[in-house]
């Protein structure tokens, strides 16, 4: 079995995937310089690609798949695999009888950790009182509604999308004594912190019913751009929106109007639209109405997942998807091709 590293590894990351296979297996990874080690280019790989059975990494280079022929999994040290999706491998995967996983709540700790630390600064206002702090201005009068802050004792969260990111924020949220209401596509599976399961037809009724939604659905065509007008009017004026899942989940000008109409009263991302060619012209990775420059917004750039002990994870969750594959085992994180996720 010869396994391919996407990505510049380390000789002690090559050296540890090796201890994980058969001991006839074969591991290779990019040399010389790059700009950064977790990518590489189709010159890079093009002389190992041809003959190797397994590929592990963050990034396939244009053009790969097509001399890869005789590979049969593809380890993607991703959670989500929409951009595998986009440049067709998935179907590629389908065709060929490719085995694609990933690594599905590795970097789950984290994004909830990220996902009640926004909930916590949209309610706090941290944002508006560390500047006040740091320019010595006394907010007055006391409890006016433009600097006071909310709370989330005693208050309802909504998850959409009740995964691996999504039940660790349901458990994270009851610690803040919340009422917990969870949406998701099979409501018939329960969650110890959840206390009422929802389906997708449920939604907006559960919308109406929060101070907090936080989105931590996949990426899939279903869900691409589903959060818009009617959804965001479902929501009270007084709620909070929190995205730690995908951009594209959420229609950027209803957004906007929401926001800055009265409509909503906080935004909180850790990701942003993403304008591609083929969907939208021109083409941009930043939010066209600017609307991570609005005061009632605050975000990160796809940033929840660098933490401490993540990377580590990926690899080493990665690594486990090939040991299954090598040993004939069934295979944990195995991606349903026809779903996407």
């Amino acid at each position: 079995m010869k396994v391919l590293c996407l990505w510049h590894a380390t000789e002690d990351e090559v050296n540890y995937i090796k201890r994980a296979l058969p001991s006839d297996a074969e591991v290779v990874a990019p040399r010389g310089e790059y700009f950064s080690r977790f990518e590489c280019t189709y010159s890079d790989i093009e002389r190992h690609v041809v003959d190797t059975d397994a590929l592990i990494g963050w990034t396939i280079p244009v053009g790969i798949p097509e001399i890869a022929g005789n590979v049969k999994i593809l380890s993607w040290l991703h959670s989500g695999v929409d951009d595998l999706a986009e440049i067709g491998f998935l179907s590629l995967a389908k065709q060929r009888g490719i085995k694609v996983t990933n690594i599905r709540g590795a970097n789950a700790i984290a994004v909830a950790e990220q996902a009640m630390m926004f909930m916590l600064a949209l309610a706090k206002r941290t944002l508006l009182k560390d500047q006040a702090s740091r320019n010595r201005q006394k907010l007055f009068p006391l409890f006016a509604e433009e600097h006071r802050s909310a709370m989330l004792d005693g208050r309802t969260v909504g998850v959409i999308g009740v995964g691996n990111i999504g039940s660790r924020i349901a458990k994270r949220a009851k610690a803040f004594d919340m009422r917990v209401l969870g949406v998701r596509r099979n409501k018939d599976i329960p969650l110890e912190w959840v206390d009422s399961m929802h389906g997708m037809n449920e939604l907006h009724s559960v919308l109406g019913e929060c101070d907090y939604i936080v989105l931590a659905t996949p990426n899939t065509g279903e869900t691409f751009q589903f959060f818009g007008k009617a959804e965001l009017a479902a929501m009270k004026p007084s709620a909070f929106l929190v995205n730690v899942a995908r951009g594209n989940l959420v229609q950027e000008k209803p957004l906007y109007e929401a926001l800055t109409g009265g409509r909503l009263r906080g935004y909180a991302a850790d990701v942003w639209p993403e304008y591609k060619y083929g969907r939208t012209f021109p083409r941009s990775q930043d939010p066209r109405l600017q609307i991570h420059r609005l005061p009632n917004v605050i975000g990160s750039f796809d940033q929840s997942h660098d933490a401490d002990d993540v990377l580590e994870r990926y690899i080493e969750w990665g690594v486990q998807n090939l040991a299954e594959f090598a040993a004939g085992k069934p295979l944990t994180r195995e991606i349903d091709l026809s779903l996407g996720y």
